[in-house]
């Protein structure tokens, strides 16, 4: 199946300024008027022209604190006849994206409970049908591309074309010292399969404590995304919702301030001849790997063969199991992740099983 989408880049959206990072920023949650209007104004003031704030918010018990609601549209929209800034929330039924489109706010999101739902990105994309509205969509909360590829397909056939995406890491039992494990492989997938789909990355929801929000800022800014998603709020630990992950104003500006931005590339010709030179070795050696990998099918069509004739079962678990480990010993000592060895030794013994079975 086809995943092209038609989309408008979001350089061109209006909302943004150049140089990177574009930055939206704002409350976890719009509490009282009095606190979005002083965070907007302490935002506003070192030139951030996107202010965001949930007014429902998914949460996992009955009882918390689940947003104040329409009353906070209003809120919204004296932040942007006030101070001129773009006004965005989450939306996550018909009924949050008609109440958004009455109050005239400029950008939704949709968060990763409600990505990963097919029906309720149907009912949404049916809700924003016939609008010009710019959508960012949060990857779903497992790592699972297709949904997030998904959700976005149902609002580009509802003629939607200012579309992003917000990469805010997966849900994970692992022992991580982040909210959310990063996944960064899978933002990487998407960026490739999609440059010049507007891509922000949602430290805060990644981290889950504002002592990560740097160094996973200056990550994203390294992979190249355009921006950042990052909850700022005038008083942090008085928060409603995840005060910890929040900044105030002035520390979002030292933030942004710290961030290393990368070009994208450079005309220096010195750096043009050597990275050249550097990606035809690197030519080179993916030829030989695939001849290499050629190869070792080959032999494993054999194997298949000689298991067949001799009534043996292809999967040999203790054998690769032995082989995997011994693999990721070798490759640790060479500098290379474990994972990262795991990952590819797995998908060789998939296709030789595979093969083996032919």
């Amino acid at each position: 199946m086809s995943h092209e989408l038609d989309i408008i880049p979001g350089t061109a959206w209006g909302c943004f300024t150049l140089p990177r990072p574009m930055c939206i920023a704002g409350p976890c949650s719009a509490e009282s008027e009095e606190q979005v209007m002083e965070t907007a104004r302490g935002l506003a003031a070192f030139g951030i022209h996107v202010f965001r704030a949930g007014i429902w918010k998914p949460r996992t018990h009955p009882g918390s604190f689940e947003g104040v609601g329409v009353p906070g549209l209003k809120w919204l929209r004296k932040v942007k006849q006030e101070l001129g800034m773009w006004v965005c929330t989450e939306v996550a039924s018909e009924k949050h994206v008609l109440e958004c489109i009455k109050y005239g706010v400029d950008m939704v999101w949709i968060g990763a409970r409600t990505s990963a739902n097919p029906f309720l990105m149907q009912e949404i994309a049916d809700a924003l049908e016939g609008t010009d509205m710019p959508v960012l969509v949060k990857n779903p909360v497992n790592p699972d591309i297709d949904l997030w590829i998904g959700a976005l397909e149902r609002l580009n056939r509802a003629g939607l074309r200012r579309l992003g995406v917000i990469h805010r890491g997966f849900s994970t039992s692992a022992p991580i010292p982040y909210r959310n494990d990063p996944g960064w492989k899978m933002a990487i997938e998407l960026r490739t399969r999609y440059p010049r789909m507007a891509f922000f990355a949602d430290p805060s929801h990644m981290a889950g404590d504002r002592k990560y929000l740097l160094e996973l800022s200056q990550r994203a800014m390294d992979l190249g995304l355009d921006g950042l998603m990052v909850e700022s709020h005038c008083n942090p630990d008085c928060a409603l919702s995840d005060a910890k992950q929040q900044l105030t104003p002035r520390d979002l500006q030292t933030l942004l301030e710290s961030l290393a931005i990368r070009e994208s590339t450079s005309q220096d010709e010195s750096y043009r001849d050597g990275i050249e030179a550097l990606r035809a070795r690197i030519d080179v050696i993916d030829d030989n790997l695939l001849n290499l990998l050629n190869d070792r099918m080959n032999v494993s069509r054999k194997i298949g063969e000689y298991k067949r004739e001799h009534n043996v079962a292809i999967l040999q678990a203790g054998r690769w199991e032995s082989l995997l480990s011994s693999m990721e010993e070798r490759a640790e000592a060479l500098g290379i992740s474990r994972d990262a060895i795991r990952a590819i030794m797995t998908a060789i013994h998939d296709e030789s099983v595979r093969v083996q079975k032919l």
